[in-house]
């Protein structure tokens, strides 16, 4: 806002010197100099360097005081912002820190369960998958702390430790199929083995997760969602392509804006909101130094990259 109208003022100054020396240029005749006033004329001489300069000064002035009072006017106008955005970092920060404990216990009762179960046991492999969401869980609430900076374990800024990208992006995928089993989508991968990424692997791995799912809440049913991972560059890409019906009703890169919404499409069975989950994708993604973005999107389908730099 400040730099807005310090530009617009420093325009209205320049046209004003311009007015200012151009009618002092065709408007000054030295030969009035030298003719006798009429009676009753007084006539008052400037020379056209001082007016110049006077209105160079005026100009100044002008914007030093426009600088000042959008500085004043900014502040106050931000003020209101910066205090709901407080209100909602505390909040998001308070509620974090109270689902730690319930998960906690529900983890060590899950895996009490399976301490319990004997091998060969139907449900050994349905508590195995309950206890591998409950880690993703607590993972999540403290990626949100670590976001926050409120959580001392984490470091929320830098590159993390060395994943290995092929296997994180293979078994998160695989980990989804079920979810899109139930929807009548097919999930298609297709993998680089051995890509290593400097990304800490439960970041990667709800990235992952995140950007598939949100493919699969919003295709169709009989649709398919395909999922790649490859070299480029000095990056590993991985790209996630749906069916589904497009963006719409909304900028693109604004899905990763927490609990965005697109126009409805409930004639295709799809829900139209983002949640928290992209916006959590591009805070984490950021803070490895990588990218997430739409690459395209139209009624054909979206699709998403994310880009992290690779280790070799």
């Amino acid at each position: 806002m400040t730099r807005q109208i310090s530009l617009a003022t420093v325009g209205v100054s320049l046209l004003f010197v311009a007015a200012v020396i151009a009618t002092v240029s065709f408007q000054s005749r030295p030969a009035e100099l030298n003719e006798p006033a009429r009676p009753g004329e007084v006539r008052i001489h400037l020379a056209a360097s001082k007016v110049v300069g006077i209105s160079v000064g005026v100009a100044v002035l002008a914007v030093c005081y426009a600088l000042v009072i959008s500085w004043v006017v900014s502040r106050r106008a931000i003020r209101p912002l910066a205090q709901a955005l407080e209100l909602q970092r505390r909040f998001v920060a308070d509620a974090s820190h109270e689902l730690r404990t319930p998960l906690a216990v529900l983890d060590a009762r899950v895996q009490m369960l399976q301490r319990q179960l004997t091998e060969g046991e139907t449900a050994v492999e349905t508590v195995t998958s309950l206890r591998e969401d409950t880690g993703r869980l607590i993972g999540i609430v403290n990626d949100l702390l670590a976001i926050l900076g409120d959580d001392p374990g984490e470091d929320a800024r830098g590159p993390g430790p060395i994943s290995d990208a092929s296997a994180i992006v293979t078994s998160n995928v695989e980990s989804l199929r079920v979810l899109a089993e139930q929807k009548g989508v097919s999930l298609v991968t297709a993998v680089e083995p051995g890509l290593q990424v400097r990304m800490p692997p439960s970041g990667l791995g709800r990235c992952v997760t995140a950007l598939v799912d949100n493919a699969i809440n919003h295709c169709p049913n009989g649709s398919r969602v395909r999922v790649g991972l490859e070299r480029s560059g000095a990056r590993a890409l991985m790209t996630v392509a749906d069916d589904g019906p497009g963006i719409r009703g909304i900028a693109p890169q604004r899905v990763f804006d927490r609990f965005a919404h697109t126009e409805p499409a409930d004639h295709l069975g799809v829900r139209n909101g983002f949640g928290i989950g992209l916006a959590l994708v591009q805070e984490l993604v950021t803070r490895s130094s990588g990218e997430v973005r739409v690459a395209s999107t139209g009624p054909d389908g979206t699709v998403m990259e994310l880009t992290v730099p690779l280790t070799q």
